[in-house]
């Protein structure tokens, strides 16, 4: 059956048009005008955006953090009433089990039949001491799975890992052409930090923030860069808070490192004096790196929008304050760190980046769909509205006005963490693969509907090394 979305207004990247949008099928087959004749469906988009389904490359459902588990992929129709139609999962590995082996746990326990939105999956080392753990990259490249997460935090986890390893981890990607992702924070730092102010007695949320200061960030991003200089491999920096990361960052690019940046919503909008807001209540915003001082969010801004950071990921890490964020009353190092987010990107994106003139719709596109998709390996798939790609596209009502609150969430937890925030416009419509699935905010389609998109390893990434 066709579908024809007339008379919207088309953004992707790089440019900004009125045309129709004929849909065959999974599949966009014609752009233009006079197309009426081969629908059975009509949309009539008049006065509305058509924007490219979003892909979030970073979340969290199902993780297994701190003795509990967020939400899991049922609650994945937020992503659809939000705009958007494909994530990037980061897969736990259990203690012990090989990369591989993790990537099928993962999907058979829980992802496959629940998700209702498609899906691919970055590796995620959990547990750096398996043998021959880096041998494994070619196997996980050949399976679609082009991308690794390494952590330089969590002191006292085996996945943790040192600088060797980190080196031996970018050398080892770039031979067989993946991206490793890097969580910079220097675990080391924090962790003597947070010993400390539990030793003075200070063990409310508001001290996540001072356990985890912007240096120790700085610090973690530049020698993360140095190394992939010193490896000759390209790079992904995840959630950057901060400006002194995000200069560390663009500094790096400016000399010939192959790096690339990500930063989310809820360094954006939200500071840290939302950790200390009365009570416990501060809990709901203990994610790592932790909220940073105001000023940071300008420079985080104008790095998006020249694009001096590429992408914008939710991080999303569903959680309760009940039974779960609960569980470091005593001290806030046992407050499970995250936030929900992935319905609430593109909301955050539009109201507090265009509509105050700090992102023009093609960067706000770009950093929403078409650089994930670029660099994680979905392009032309994935990310822009082009004739032969998936028909994920979003019709956007720009006359929308509501709030965001947690009544009305499809997130799976208590609460949220934009409580209050002003939302202008708003994701009317969204097709995924074609199919309807979200309209006037209310999710319509089905559970299972979501497919595993296999990537290729020739991202953004390393179109760039091939410039050189």
């Amino acid at each position: 059956m066709a579908t024809l979305i007339k008379n919207g207004t088309i953004v992707t990247a790089s440019e900004q048009y009125k045309s129709d949008v004929l849909i065959d099928g999974e599949k966009i087959v014609a752009i233009g005008s006079d197309l009426d004749s081969r629908a059975e469906t009509v949309v009539d988009a008049e006065g509305k955006y058509l924007f490219p389904g979003g892909i979030d490359a970073h979340t969290h459902f199902d993780l297994p953090f701190m003795g509990t588990n967020t939400a899991g992929f049922d609650t994945t129709p937020a992503a659809l009433v939000g705009g958007t139609t494909s994530v990037i999962d980061f897969t736990p590995q259990p203690a012990g089990m090989s990369l591989q082996d993790s990537i099928v746990k993962h999907r058979e326990e829980a992802i496959e039949g629940k998700t209702a939105v498609d899906y691919s999956l970055h590796s995620m080392i959990m547990d750096s001491t398996v043998p021959g753990i880096f041998d494994e990259f070619s196997a996980l490249v050949k399976a679609g799975v082009p991308t690794i997460k390494m952590f330089l935090a969590y002191k006292g986890t085996p996945f943790m890992v040192d600088d060797a390893t980190l080196f031996k981890g970018l050398e080892a990607a770039k031979d067989v052409g993946m991206l490793p992702t890097i969580h910079a924070e220097n675990g080391d730092v924090v962790s003597l930090l947070q010993e400390k102010l539990l030793a003075a007695g200070k063990t409310d949320p508001k001290y996540h923030a001072e356990s985890r200061p912007a240096i120790v960030e700085v610090e973690a991003t530049a020698r993360a860069a140095s190394l992939a200089q010193a490896a000759d491999a390209p790079i992904f920096i995840v959630h950057v808070s901060c400006e002194g990361a995000m200069l560390a960052i663009r500094n790096a690019r400016q000399q010939g490192v192959d790096i690339f940046g990500e930063t989310c919503p809820q360094y954006l909008v939200l500071d840290e004096s939302y950790l200390a807001k009365p009570g416990f209540e501060g809990a709901k915003y203990v994610c790592s790196p932790a909220l940073r001082p105001e000023f940071n969010q300008e420079p985080l801004w104008q790095a998006l929008n020249n694009g001096w950071l590429q992408t914008v990921g939710s991080d999303h890490c569903g959680f309760n304050m009940k039974g779960q964020k609960d569980m470091g009353t005593e001290k806030f190092t046992g407050i499970p760190n995250g936030t929900p987010g992935v319905e609430n990107r593109l909301a955050i994106l539009y109201t507090y980046g265009f509509l105050q003139g700090k992102l023009s719709l093609q960067r706000m596109v770009d950093a929403f769909a078409t650089a994930p998709a670029k660099l994680f390996g979905m392009y032309p798939r994935k990310g822009s509205i082009v004739i032969g790609g998936d028909a994920d596209i979003v019709v956007f009502d720009p006359a929308y006005q509501g709030k965001i609150s947690v009544e009305t969430s499809l997130h799976g937890v208590d609460y949220s963490a934009y409580e209050g925030f002003n939302e202008k416009g708003r994701a009317d419509k969204v097709f995924l693969r074609g199919k309807l699935v979200a309209d006037g905010g209310k999710f319509i389609g089905q559970l299972g509907q979501g497919q595993f998109i296999e990537r290729t390893p020739f991202g953004l990434a390393y179109e760039s090394r091939m410039k050189r």
